[in-house]
């Protein structure tokens, strides 16, 4: 996109500034137009699953063929392109995990006595082999449109009549019919008659027509994946049963933690099946519903002694969807209920730990005290020591006043050693204890 191709021009050479993804957004509704087509044609249809990087060699394949010969390729970004070969038309699409390739060739109407569908898909396939395979191949149509010649006896010498599909469309002007089986050369061959829809409306046809074979079968894709699952599934549903009547008999915290492991390794296995479907279950839905406006959209009405394409679909496909479907549920209730279970359990263990913890603190609550009283029991017993320390050292100094003689000549008193002493003891006690209050008081031990 050059700059300012989306801008709005508004007059005197100004322009509004367009978002960036407007022009993107704008060429989307654009992106895969109906062709007009005019009975009789023939039309070879392959859809191939792709990857990122398969993607890309896909387009630069493509674009490397329409330089050969001289043709212009596809555009950067481009999910459509449709260019001639000579006589035939190619038309390719890009999508989001498949591209398509239809090659439109011209076709004879049919001789009296003739049969549709010749000659053989395999003697027109050829031009598939001008372009390298981009990818596994999923689905290969052979559509023959032809204009109506009020004849259909030949329609169960080409289909199954046991799974032939017919239907009237578009308000009659066109009938539709098909078996959804594989020809011996893999095609699965739709007929479609032209009753004078007119070029425009019967190339519209002819595209909404295909696309209910690709996306149907796109759709069918989940289907493996839920076959593939159902057995994990129903183990791990099982195994949740277990856990949860192991819970009720289960006592301590070992037991529970036990439980609670195995409820989130159960629940990690789980999520990881769900995550890896996720894609391809999301897409099965929307293929499914794009298949039910493409049918929508055509108008169907029945073919006496024959299904339409919607009965047909609704009573074979509609149970593989409701599988995928089913499935995906059962994932999402399993994934619940491991969630509620694993609550419990968390919860319970919460509910022992607190228990335990509080024992704990009970059990240091006891020891605190204990140590409280030893302390201040050894606090005592300090006090009495530091006291007769005390006291000891007032009777050594009032012993050694009194014998050396100091306290008659020069204080002119006589000391009487064991009075001191025994006035100290008392005072030392006070102030021993004193001392030892105001330490405990500073530190917030007080009484």
């Amino acid at each position: 996109m050059t700059k300012g191709e989306a801008d709005l021009v508004i007059g005197e050479g100004r322009a509004l500034g367009a978002h960036p993804l407007r022009a993107a957004i704008l060429r989307e509704l654009h992106a895969r137009p109906f062709v007009p087509v005019s009975a009789p044609r023939r039309m070879l249809h392959a859809a191939f699953l792709l990857d990122a990087a398969g993607a890309q060699s896909d387009r630069a394949a493509l674009a490397a063929l329409c330089n050969a010969r001289g043709l212009p390729a596809p555009a950067p970004g481009a999910k459509y392109h449709h260019v001639s070969f000579g006589g035939a038309e190619l038309r390719w699409e890009s999508h989001a995990e498949f591209c398509t390739y239809t090659w439109d060739l011209p076709s004879l109407d049919l001789a009296e006595g003739g049969l549709p569908f010749q000659p053989p898909a395999t003697t027109l396939a050829s031009p598939f082999g001008e372009v390298p395979q981009p990818g596994p191949l999923l689905v290969a149509v052979d559509l023959h449109l032809l204009r109506d010649t009020a004849e259909d006896f030949f329609l169960e010498k080409v289909f199954d009549r046991s799974s032939l599909a017919r239907a009237d469309v578009s308000d009659g002007f066109a009938e539709i019919a098909t078996d959804f089986m594989a020809d011996p050369s893999g095609f699965v061959r739709i007929l479609v008659r032209d009753r004078g829809l007119g070029a425009d409306a019967c190339g519209a046809l002819v595209q909404r027509v295909l696309e209910i074979e690709t996306y149907r079968t796109l759709a069918l894709l989940g289907l493996p994946e839920a076959q593939r699952l159902a057995p994990e599934v129903a183990r791990i549903e099982q195994r949740l049963a277990g856990s949860a009547t192991e819970m009720m008999s289960a006592k301590g915290l070992s037991d529970n933690n036990r439980l609670l492991d195995e409820l989130v390794a159960l629940a990690a296995e789980l999520e990881a099946g769900a995550t890896a479907s996720l894609f391809r279950f999301g897409a099965s839905r929307a293929y499914m519903e794009i298949v039910r406006l493409r049918l929508a959209t055509i108008r169907e009405m029945s073919v006496p002694g024959f299904p339409t394409w919607q009965q047909f679909l609704d009573r074979r496909m509609a149970p593989a969807m409701r599988t995928c479907f089913t499935l995906e549920e059962r994932q999402d209730k399993i994934a619940q209920k491991l969630a509620n279970a694993a609550d419990l359990l968390r919860t319970r263990v919460d509910v022992e730990l607190e228990q335990q913890n509080r024992d704990l603190l009970t059990s240091m609550n006891d020891r605190t005290r204990l140590q409280l009283r030893l302390q201040r029991t050894v606090e005592g017993l300090s006090v009495a020591a530091i006291s007769y320390y005390v006291v000891s050292l007032v009777h050594h100094l009032a012993d050694g006043i009194h014998e050396s003689g100091v306290d008659a000549r020069m204080l002119g008193i006589h000391i009487d050693v064991g009075l001191v002493t025994a006035a100290a003891v008392p005072l030392a006690l006070l102030g021993v204890w004193s001392v030892v209050r105001r330490i405990r008081s500073a530190h917030g031990d007080g009484d």
